[in-house]
């Protein structure tokens, strides 16, 4: 995957929240109270690697890719919390996932990769 694969997958990803975009789009699924679909968040977190690894020199970022990036850190938890409420069985290892996907947008935004 390159740069500008995963950037286009990263906000194809975290701009999607009207399921008739994409409803198999992560933030979609966490929406409609569905889990990710396999292997979806491996991808969203090698596309998040890719990223920082082509952004380590810039000091700007297009406001699509940072708002994808926000959304995918800050309103996947939400939606999670929201579907927990719900009564939502979410997979077991799902909020640890969207921790990790904090982590690394924080890495991107920050320049140093935990």
């Amino acid at each position: 995957m390159d740069y500008k694969t995963a950037r286009n997958f990263l906000i194809e990803q975290g701009m999607a929240l009207e399921v008739r975009d994409n409803p198999d789009a992560f933030l979609s699924r966490l929406q409609q109270g569905q889990p990710p679909v396999p292997g979806q968040v491996t991808s969203i977190l090698l596309a998040l690697k890719m990223v920082f690894e082509g952004s380590k020199e810039t000091e700007t970022f297009d406001r699509s890719l940072v708002l994808a990036l926000y959304q995918l850190a800050m309103e996947s938890h939400r939606q999670f919390a929201a579907g927990s409420k719900r009564g939502v069985e979410w997979p077991p290892l799902l909020e640890a996932d969207l921790d990790r996907i904090s982590q690394a947008v924080k890495g991107i935004f920050s320049g140093q990769w935990k």
